[in-house]
């Protein structure tokens, strides 16, 4: 079996999980639906503009993919920042009237704001797995990959501006059996449900969305995140060259073919 094995880092980024607000948390290392919308931009897949999902070839071959993800990083950070509230009560509650914009003799931008804290992954590194049973889009991700001026936009995984380095792309073999995986206690991992159940925290990870009368609605996967290093007997198969294992998951009931 071969994947594309992609190698990034990352000065800064923050995976947001999505039930958090006056202080936003991060994911250790990126759900399943952050790498799909990596990938749709590097594949010049455009955003819904109406119901269901994109009508795109590369985007029906995307949904058959497997992915494995993992990654560690050097710190945890807080930044303390304002978001903007535009509402008009909010704008009075600050400036004292609707059509004041005025503090301090300063003229401010309108509306009122918010003090929110947000957890920062510093210095990471991601090993990203991606399988297709056509060799051929793999090479298509690949090509696109090195191909930037075909990018919707800068490459980033998480906020906008959490921008990526490429420090390596390729298409490898994975090892024939599975074997024991044992240690990593410095890598997060994403492990498939039914591949070890209880070694870890159990999360429902989004992957694709479709647009259901005007609302995102997601499918999901239930995998678990490991952080520790593995409790128990865990096998899969290995990237060798890396000696990395990859816990290739099957994010669509398309992508259920055997590989």
């Amino acid at each position: 079996m071969k994947v594309l094995r992609l190698k990034l880092y990352q000065p800064q980024a923050h995976y947001r999980l999505p039930f958090t607000y006056k202080r936003r948390h991060t994911y250790p290392i990126p759900p399943y639906s952050t790498v799909i919308g990596m990938l749709c931009n590097v594949l010049g897949i455009r955003n819904l503009k109406g119901e269901g999902e994109p009508e795109d070839g590369n985007f029906r071959e995307l949904k058959r993919i497997k992915l494995s993800v993992a990654g560690r990083f050097a710190a945890k950070t807080t930044e303390y920042i304002w978001f903007r509230n535009l509402s008009k009560k909010s704008h009075r509650d600050r400036f004292g009237s609707a059509t004041n914009r005025r503090i301090n003799g300063l003229i401010e931008h309108p509306g009122g704001q918010s003090p929110v804290s947000i957890d920062i992954l510093n210095d990471v590194h991601l090993l990203i797995y991606v399988h297709h049973d056509d060799a051929g889009f793999l090479k298509t991700i690949e090509d696109a990959l090195h191909s930037p001026e075909r990018w919707l936009s800068p490459l980033h995984l998480g906020r906008a501006e959490d921008w990526v380095v490429i420090e390596d792309v390729a298409i490898v073999p994975l090892s024939d059996t599975e074997k024991p995986v044992r240690g990593y206690p410095d890598w997060f991992f994403y492990v498939p449900e039914d591949k070890a159940p209880g070694v870890g925290l159990a999360y429902r990870l989004p992957t694709f969305y479709r647009l259901i009368d005007g609302v995102r609605t997601f499918d999901f996967v239930r995998a678990y995140l490991v952080s520790s290093g593995f409790a128990g007997e865990v096998k899969t198969r290995f990237d060798e060259e890396a000696d990395m294992p990859v816990f290739l998951t099957t994010l669509t009931e398309a992508g259920q073919d055997e590989a």
